[in-house]
């Protein structure tokens, strides 16, 4: 197979895949659930917004009658000189109010909007910073962003415009609906006898629109998470020559997308032409019927004029609270995805009432624990055991031990299935979750480095540090000779993952993180796995400061690393096998003898 046969292999793969559009009727409880977000406003910039719609809506109301039938059929008709000119500078003054009443409709509802969409991300935001492990492992950081970023601001038109028109739309629309049948009745119904043919179609399209804005949502999160995983990806794309097929992946992916745009708009597009087309009908019928009854002189030229004006104004709100229904459904489709987030409850989360310990020793406790990722196979089978305060423990075993499981036990990142898990004797559940992670410090194998200065890399570890702080964290850990070296020194700026340093420089970089923090607690999972030898020395040297009178857990492959731990557990398939220290568990010829064996053989190998 040659790659264009690839390409098209895989781009029809991802053109024609499915994805599931919940079909549900429009919820107005989530609706409200949604406008909920306006209540901070409602003593400020909301009955201001709805003080200039009232304004505008009796404006354009009144103006109409004072145009045809008082100017038309009382001051023209009449030769009235003094009222014409009273009505003309009284019609040019209400529409200057008008003029002024907009311009701060305009603004007012646009901060409006614009504080309603702030609160709303943050919202989300901050319920997705609390949300338990399992829930982001479960998700791609790419449909995260998408309902973070694309989704809120699919709501933007919604609250900036579509809310307050709304009301203004259905102030206008029953204004004219009184002064039309007010000036003429037989005329009114006559005009009016379409509108339930357009209301029937239009309530046929809701439907569809709805389903293709949902299907929308879709498509954008499939394609947001495609390209969050091909850019942090690039690397190993590149080096296995995958690039034509990551191609093929995204053009499948894209092509879904703007073929689910192309439906929404089409549909979305519907509406307007319907309206438009009722409106000319409705001109027909006015013009039509409207000359009969002038000619009957059941009317005169004045209200006739005036109706013109308000059969006018009829169709434009219509019209309009048309868009806000599609703005409704737009809403509607991003509401269920944000919603669907912030509904999530937090599987780990604090007692009803946690205690608040400042300060740890440090012991350690698993009493019968047992834990499992899924329902297939436990992670930890009934493992019991006790860390010392200040002591330093190594974890060992093959790869699915069980070796992290009881790391991020510790953190409670999970919770424990069964048994307990105590730090100086109180289950950590009974504990505050902030407390208790602010006591401990992860180092992981994989340093994250955030996108800014190295200085504010190592500050995350304690935000209120100083720069002297920060600095002699960083000659403690051997940082510092590296650091100084880089072209602006602590200020140089660092991209996100930190891919202009090494990974032994990352590594450092992090343990000087973690000594800033300074943790009661510090678990080092396959920490120093991707150091070289030289910086490992160093790296052993700081450890002793770094780990002095603190609880220690070390988990590494590199056995040479935890030959000074005061114990070592080997786990294998979720249980704890052996314990001792180096030399006690070498004397046993055990699972560790063989592990340590295995390891210098394959040294002398290479």
């Amino acid at each position: 197979m040659n790659n264009q046969e690839k390409k098209v292999l895989i781009k029809e793969r991802f053109q024609y895949s499915t994805d599931t559009i919940i079909d549900q009727p429009f919820n107005w409880k989530q609706m409200w659930r949604l406008l909920s977000y306006l209540k901070p406003y409602v003593k400020n910039l909301l009955p201001l917004a709805f003080l200039a719609v009232i304004v505008s809506a009796i404006v354009r109301l009144v103006a109409p009658i004072l145009i045809g039938k008082y100017t038309l059929d009382y001051a023209i008709k009449n030769n009235d000189t003094r009222l014409l000119t009273i009505l003309v500078s009284i019609i040019a003054g209400m529409y200057v109010l008008s003029y002024i009443a907009n311009r701060f409709r305009i603004k007012w509802t646009n901060q409006l909007g614009q504080n309603v969409i702030y609160d709303l991300r943050k919202h989300l935001f901050t319920h997705v910073q609390s949300l338990s492990h399992r829930f982001f492992d479960q998700r791609s950081a790419g449909s995260i962003l998408v309902r973070i970023m694309n989704d809120i601001n699919s709501l933007q038109e919604l609250f900036t415009s579509g809310v307050i028109n709304l009301l203004m739309d259905f102030l206008l629309l029953i204004g004219v609906v009184v002064l039309l049948f007010t000036l003429s009745p037989q005329l009114t119904l006559a005009i009016l006898i379409i509108v339930p043919i357009m209301f029937f179609i239009s309530t046929s399209l809701r439907k569809k629109i709805r389903r293709s804005w949902q299907s929308v949502r879709l498509k954008q999160s499939k394609l947001n998470s495609h390209l969050n995983e091909a850019i942090q990806g690039i690397r190993v794309t590149q080096s296995y020559t995958q690039e034509q097929e990551n191609i093929a992946f995204f053009d499948g992916v894209n092509t879904e997308n703007f073929q689910s745009w192309r439906n929404a708009t089409r549909r979305n597009a519907m509406f307007t032409p319907m309206v438009e087309m009722t409106n000319a009908i409705g001109t027909a019928i006015l013009l039509w019927y409207g000359a009969t009854l002038i000619a009957n002189e059941t009317i005169s030229i004045g209200i006739f004029v005036s109706f013109a004006f308000y059969l006018g104004m009829f169709w434009e709100p219509i019209s309009r609270l048309g868009q806000v229904y599609n703005q409704l459904l737009i809403g509607m489709a991003s509401s269920e995805r944000i919603f669907e987030f912030i509904d999530e409850k937090p599987i780990v989360k604090d007692a009803l009432n946690p205690i608040e310990v400042n300060e740890m020793k440090g012991k350690i406790e698993f009493e019968s624990v047992e834990f499992a990722y899924d329902s297939k196979r436990k992670a930890l089978n009934s493992v019991s055991f006790t860390i010392d305060a200040g002591q330093t423990v190594a974890l060992v075993g093959h790869t699915g031990s069980g070796k992290t499981t009881i790391a991020n036990l510790i953190s409670r990142f999970y919770d424990v299935t069964s048994g307990e898990v105590r730090i100086d004797g109180v289950n950590i559940k009974d504990i505050s979750i902030e407390k208790l992670r602010s006591q401990i410090s992860v180092v992981l194998q994989d340093t994250f480095i955030f996108s800014g200065t190295i200085i504010d890399n190592i500050r995350f570890g304690n935000p209120l540090a100083s720069d002297e702080e920060v600095i002699e964290a960083a000659k403690a850990v051997g940082a510092d000779d590296f650091i100084q070296k880089l072209s602006d020194g602590y200020l140089t700026e660092v991209e996100e993952r930190g891919n202009v340093l090494s990974v032994g420089e990352r590594q450092l970089i992090s343990f000087a993180r973690t000594l800033l923090a300074n943790p009661t607690i510090i678990i080092l999972d396959e920490a120093t796995a991707s150091i070289d030898t030289e910086t490992e020395i160093k790296i052993q040297k700081a450890l002793k400061t770094l780990l002095h009178g603190r609880t220690a857990i070390m988990i590494a492959h590199r056995l040479s690393t935890i030959r000074e731990a005061d114990n070592i557990f080997v786990l294998d398939h979720g249980e704890i096998m052996e314990q001792g220290n180096h030399t006690e568990l070498m004397e046993q010829r055990g699972i560790y003898y063989g592990l340590v064996k295995a390891q210098f053989q394959m040294l002398e190998v290479g």
